[in-house]
């Protein structure tokens, strides 16, 4: 199986940058795509940006376009997610999903336990 692992959290001022990593380890095969999703207090989890392995394809929600970047070192199995001009709309639980062939016949979505990301004004 694989696993996958989010770091990077914490606190910022509103207008300042955060990276955060998302590193997949274990028995990997490939990695389909990646995705960042985030969870505000009293909100569903939304996504932030995903990343295409084969291709380097980005796609991001509207309310980060522009602001945030999603790339990944595929050496590392590594995605980073790159948070610049942060508002304090932005805080909220940031989670990892990859979608890995871990050898058992069939892509299989893996998520991370989150990082907290608080952005205060």
């Amino acid at each position: 199986q694989a696993q996958v692992a989010e770091s990077g959290g914490g606190s910022v001022q509103a207008g300042g940058p955060l990276r955060l990593s998302c590193a997949a380890s274990g028995t990997i095969f490939s990695i389909n795509h990646t995705g960042w999703y985030r969870q505000a207090p009293g909100k569903q989890r939304e996504l932030v940006a995903v990343i295409i392995t084969r291709g380097n394809k980005t796609n991001y929600a509207v309310s980060v376009k522009g602001r945030f970047t999603i790339s990944r070192d595929n050496a590392k199995n590594t995605v980073y997610l790159q948070m610049n001009s942060l508002k304090p709309e932005d805080t909220g639980v940031y989670y990892c999903k990859a979608a890995i062939n871990d050898g058992r016949g069939s892509l299989r979505d893996y998520w991370g336990k989150g990082t907290l990301v608080t952005v205060s004004s």
